[in-house]
């Protein structure tokens, strides 16, 4: 399957550390060989790397984990081909515009049979499920505001049914960002952690390193990393239950409901 890995916070945060050892699943220490993908929101604004290459070995990567671009929300993606050839309209994460701003999407999962009717303001360049599900999300959202971004308990309704719907397809683990808000919904594997003051030492299960946090934050820093399976091997990461949505802003879960 492929990989998911998203980062949320209270201030302007580089993701170096996590995506170095996420990196290294690409090709490295797991088989995900069919590009990847990684976006940034800068204010209002989107950086947004990919590359057909393994991420362990591309230079495109390298350039990722070399400099620390600070952010609020970000999300990367790497690929294991199911649906849609290796090219780089096909590679995670997409981008797209509504109201007035960028939404970044990356999904891990297959959806069978899934061909939603499509309106031309979202309709895919590429040939994945998971770029057709990206579409539906929005136009799901604009259907119902059409003029102009909800209040966040009304945003989640709204993807979490969506979300739902979709998920009867099949395995449907996304995450989500319009650059205030990062949403995460599990199908079957994600987990997240909040590192937040104090803070202690982590080290990476794909790579042998070790960061210290308290060198390189301050007390009032909060930040939350998503990803499909945890990043580090001595710190506890808090699977997020089957079905569930999970809204993150400056750093914190704001909502964990299964809609059961």
């Amino acid at each position: 399957m492929c990989q998911l890995l998203g980062m949320n916070c209270n201030v302007p945060t580089d993701i170096c550390f996590s995506f170095e050892g996420f990196s290294q699943r690409g090709g490295g220490t797991d088989e995900h060989r069919d590009g990847w993908g990684i976006a940034f929101f800068e204010g209002k604004g989107c950086r947004s790397f990919v590359d057909i290459l393994p991420a362990a070995h591309s230079p495109v990567a390298h350039l990722v984990r070399e400099y620390p671009i600070k952010s609020l929300n970000v999300i990367a993606h790497i690929r294991k081909a199911t649906v849609g050839q290796v090219c780089l309209e096909n590679t995670h994460p997409f981008v797209r515009e509504l109201w007035g701003r960028y939404w970044i999407f990356a999904h891990n999962g297959d959806l069978k049979n899934f061909a939603p009717p499509l309106l031309a303001d979202f309709r895919p360049v590429g040939g994945t499920d998971s770029e057709k599900a990206f579409c539906l999300l929005l136009q799901q959202l604009k259907d119902r505001y059409p003029t102009a971004m909800p209040s966040l308990p009304a945003l989640y309704q709204t993807l979490r049914t969506t979300a739902a719907e979709i998920a009867t397809y099949g395995s449907f683990n996304f995450l989500l960002s319009n650059g205030e808000h990062l949403f995460a919904h599990a199908s079957t594997q994600l987990s997240y952690i909040v590192r937040r003051h104090p803070f202690g030492h982590a080290h990476l299960v794909d790579k042998d390193m070790t960061v210290d946090f308290r060198e390189v934050t301050t007390e009032r820093d909060q930040v939350a990393v998503i990803a499909t399976t945890p990043l580090t091997d001595n710190e506890t990461w808090t699977p997020i239950p089957s079905g569930t949505l999970a809204a993150f802003q400056d750093g914190l879960p704001l909502i964990l409901d299964s809609g059961e």
